[in-house]
């Protein structure tokens, strides 16, 4: 019986250790460990004082774009120990330089460490008010401003919630209510790359109104970027590990009802949409071993990819822009106007490019 009893738990710790194997191996596949991507360039420069990241862009339909700068975040390089900042970009003008937008109100602008951002215009009087993604001492809540002038915003209002427990991005959908992704399933590392190894979807997409928060949806491998249609009927969703954009559709009670899946090939991280083509466009990690062991000597590289016709049948994929860290470094969102392509990134610098 002793006998017995030893080969059933040798046989146990063999298929443990071939499973835990077998997740290991399946980690560095949804990684894409070793993906390298041929350069492919625009005609780029970079954008003027940004030199710590410009992880989210989002541009408004008159081509003044905002720009979230300086994150900070666990486990990922930083290039400032300095608060982050928000910045506006005229796209119209024939030089484009960021102007540093300044607050008013009691924000803490000593602890603002800004992530994913969103704009929302009420068709009411036409005031826009900016949504921004906030991890003071790596906590997450969202800030509501209004845009009162040229380089002013007003803190209106910091929102919480145990169900927004870690948020990546956000998509504004009223004056004060939202979606927004949780990309981690536990605040635990330990938990949340346990959930990561044993291929667990467990991230949300919350929604958030002053008379109701919810999950609107689940079933994410990593809840990254989202934004949505320009008719507003339905949202996108980056799932940055299952390397696709999940798309959705709106209902009454604000749940999202699954649509469809359309795969990219790489670890996308924010979604901007054009607003008269609805095009999706992707600010990209080719390989994400690279970004999160960062090595100067072997950069992170770079990856832009649209989608046209994403309602379609057949949906066109392809890669517009791609570098390997020699000029941008973890590219994480890429945003379109007007023939320009604003390309930014985690921690490293933008670009200002040319589609024409």
């Amino acid at each position: 019986m002793a006998m017995v009893k030893k080969t059933l738990l040798a046989a146990l710790v063999a298929a443990f250790a071939a499973f835990i194997g077998h997740r290991f191996l399946k980690l560095k596949e949804i990684s894409l460990a070793s993906r390298e991507v041929p350069v492919k360039h625009l005609r780029c420069h970079y954008i003027k004082n940004i030199e710590c990241g410009a992880e989210d862009i989002t541009i408004l339909k008159d081509g003044l774009a905002f720009l979230s700068t300086g994150l900070k975040y666990p486990g990922m390089p930083s290039f400032s120990d300095k608060p982050g900042k928000l910045y506006i970009l005229d796209l119209l003008h024939p030089r484009p330089i960021p102007v540093e937008l300044q607050i008013k109100g009691k924000l803490d602008l000593s602890s603002f460490n800004p992530h994913g951002i969103s704009v929302y215009t009420d068709e009411a009087d036409e005031s826009i008010y900016l949504f921004v993604v906030n991890h003071p001492q790596y906590k997450s809540q969202v800030e509501i401003f209004r845009f009162v002038e040229e380089d002013t915003l007003v803190h209106l209002k910091t929102i919480t919630h145990p169900l927004l427990r870690s948020i990546n991005d956000v998509v504004a959908v009223g004056v004060e209510s939202f979606y927004a992704t949780n990309d981690r399933a536990f605040p635990s590392d330990s938990l949340n790359f346990l959930t990561i190894l044993l291929g667990l979807p467990w991230c949300e997409v919350v929604y958030y109104s002053p008379g109701e928060v919810k999950v609107a949806a689940n079933g994410f491998l990593l809840a990254n970027g989202i934004n949505i249609s320009p008719d507003k009927r339905y949202i996108y969703v980056s799932d940055l590990l299952d390397h696709d954009i999940d798309v959705f559709e709106r209902q009454e009670g604000k749940d999202l009802v699954y649509i469809k899946s359309v795969a990219v090939g790489s670890l996308c991280d924010n979604i901007e949409v054009d607003h008269r083509t609805g095009d999706i466009w992707l600010g990209c990690h080719p390989n994400a071993i690279k970004f999160l062991n960062y090595d100067p000597e072997d950069p992170p590289g770079s990856e832009v990819i649209q989608i046209k016709n994403i309602h379609s049948e057949q949906p066109v994929v392809s890669q517009v822009y791609a570098d390997n860290g020699h000029v941008i470094m973890a590219s994480a969102v890429a945003a379109p106007y007007a023939g320009k392509l604003l390309i930014g990134s985690v921690f490293h610098k933008a670009l200002l490019c040319d589609l024409k």
